[in-house]
C-alpha cells in the first residue's frame, strides 16, 4: 500500500501542477490516472498543437508544456501510479484509503481531483472501424509519421481545424470533410485553413474507405447527398468528438453538476478532505481553461495544508522569497 499526505487523482496539467505545489507545501504526493502517461488530455490528443492561453507562453506546444510541468513537479519526486483507476473511496482513521484496482490502494490525508472531463472515448466514424490503426486515427501523437502522406480530416469542431492547420506543413495534402455546410469551430480558426488553401468539402460524409495490407489508401465521399468523389489518403483523423464521464468517480457520494464536482471556495467537496479543481471541478461563473486550473490547484492544495496541519499558514509566501 502506498501512504502518501496527498493522492492526486488525474495527471493532466492541473494535477501535475498540483503536485508540484503540494511538494513547495512540504507534502509527500503520489497521481494516479488511467492513462500509461502524464498529460491527460493535453498528452492523450493534442500534443503537437500549440496552446496560446497559458501565460508567460505566447505559444507553447502541448509536449512541451506537459513536460516542463513533469519537471517542475519531480523536484519534490511525487509518485505516478500511471495506467491505474481510482476506483473505491473509503473512510480510515486520519484519512482516506483510494483503491486503485488489483488489490491496490492508496492511503492519503486529502485527495485532490484533478480528472479533467474524466474518462473519454471518441465517437466512431462509421466508414472507419475496420481502418482503425492502419490508417484512421482520433488524435495524433507525432506529426511527422504523417509527413508526405495526403489527409482526410472528418469534422467540423475546433479539433478538426486544428489537426488541419498543424498536418498541413507536413503532410502532401490535407483536405478536411463535414457532413453540415456550417463549422462549429472558431471563426478565426477557420480563416487561418481557409488562408492555407485546404480544401473545405461540404456538406460531405465518408461513404468508403478503401486500402490494402499496407493502410488506407483513398477515401471515398458524398458530396451534397448525391455526387460521389474520391479523395487519396494514407491517414484519416477522425475528429468527431468524443464523450465522457467521470467513472467510478461517480459513485464516490459526491455533488455532481453535469459531470462535474461541484466545490465551494476552497475547492472543497461535500466530502470532508476530498478536493477538486480544474475541468472537473463546478462553481458559480467557472471559466474551464489551463490558467483556471493552475489557480485551483494553488487553491486547493493550500487550504489541503491547513486541513492536514491546523497549525500550517493558508498562504505560504511566495516561492521567489525561498533561498
Amino acid at each position: 500500500m502506498t501512504e502518501v499526505d496527498l493522492l492526486v487523482v488525474g495527471a493532466g496539467p492541473t494535477g501535475l501542477f498540483a503536485a508540484y505545489y503540494a511538494g513547495f507545501r512540504g507534502m509527500s504526493v503520489a497521481l494516479v490516472d488511467a492513462l500509461p502517461e502524464p498529460g491527460g488530455q493535453v498528452t492523450a490528443m493534442y500534443p503537437e498543437k500549440m496552446i496560446f492561453d497559458v501565460a508567460g507562453f505566447p505559444a507553447v506546444r502541448g509536449r512541451d508544456l506537459v513536460a516542463a510541468l513533469v519537471e517542475q513537479a519531480d523536484q519534490y519526486a511525487p509518485r505516478y501510479l500511471l495506467g491505474r483507476h481510482a476506483v473505491e473511496l473509503s473512510d480510515v482513521d486520519g484519512g482516506l484509503l483510494v483503491g486503485i484496482g488489483d488489490g491496490e490502494s492508496v492511503r492519503a490525508g486529502a485527495v485532490l481531483i484533478t480528472a479533467g472531463i474524466g474518462e473519454f472515448s471518441p465517437r466512431p466514424l462509421p466508414a472507419g472501424g475496420d481502418w482503425i490503426g492502419r490508417g484512421v486515427v482520433h488524435f495524433i501523437p507525432e506529426l511527422a509519421v504523417h509527413s508526405g502522406r495526403d489527409v482526410v480530416v472528418v469534422g467540423g469542431g475546433d479539433s478538426a481545424f486544428d489537426w488541419a492547420l498543424a498536418l498541413h506543413p507536413v503532410a502532401r495534402s490535407v483536405a478536411l470533410v463535414h457532413r453540415r455546410a456550417r463549422f462549429r469551430a472558431h471563426p478565426g480558426l477557420i480563416d487561418k485553413v481557409e488562408d492555407l488553401g485546404v480544401p473545405l468539402i461540404t456538406p460531405a460524409e465518408v461513404v468508403e474507405i478503401r486500402g490494402d495490407d499496407g493502410g488506407v489508401r483513398e477515401v471515398e465521399i458524398e458530396v451534397g447527398g448525391a455526387e460521389r468523389r474520391v479523395l487519396p489518403a494514407q491517414t484519416v483523423v477522425a475528429a468527431l468528438g468524443f464523450t465522457a464521464d467521470l467513472g467510478p468517480i461517480e459513485g464516490w457520494g459526491l455533488e455532481l453538476e453535469k459531470r462535474a464536482i461541484l466545490v465551494d471556495t476552497t475547492m472543497r467537496t461535500n466530502r470532508p478532505l476530498v478536493y477538486a479543481a480544474g475541468d472537473v471541478a463546478a462553481y458559480p461563473g467557472k471559466v474551464k481553461l489551463i490558467a483556471t486550473g493552475f489557480g485551483e490547484a494553488a487553491t486547493a492544495v493550500n487550504n489541503i495544508a491547513v486541513a492536514l496541519n491546523p497549525d500550517a499558514h493558508l498562504f505560504p509566501g511566495h516561492s521567489s522569497n525561498l533561498p
